[in-house]
């Protein structure tokens, strides 16, 4: 999977792929909302385990009832890559067993 920094133009095609995601700030983001603090936690677990399998990590931020998913590649000068998309599929296709929204 490549670690070269995608174009303005691969990351806007990208994102249309990924309903809720956006960019901003250098980095692909998503916010999740689940049905409680319970829910949530177990997302990020979840999260963790897929981020360990492909060696490739977010920043996690975890609300009471909410996940934020914040990612891009720090190997490739804190831009967004194709490992960061990877990631983001990955994510959204755990969140719909968490109930998220």
């Amino acid at each position: 999977m490549s670690r070269e920094p995608l174009s303005q133009k691969e990351i806007e095609d990208r994102l249309r792929e990924l309903p809720g995601w956006a960019f901003e700030d250098d980095r692909i983001f998503r916010t999740y909302r689940l049905s409680s603090h319970f829910a949530a936690s177990a997302l990020v677990s979840h999260i963790a385990v897929v981020q360990d399998e492909l060696n490739h990590h977010s920043d996690l931020t975890l609300g009471y009832n909410t996940v934020r998913v914040s990612v891009n590649t720090h190997d490739a000068a804190d831009s967004v890559t194709e490992a960061d998309f990877a990631l983001a599929e990955r994510v959204e296709s755990l969140a719909p067993a968490h109930g998220a929204a």
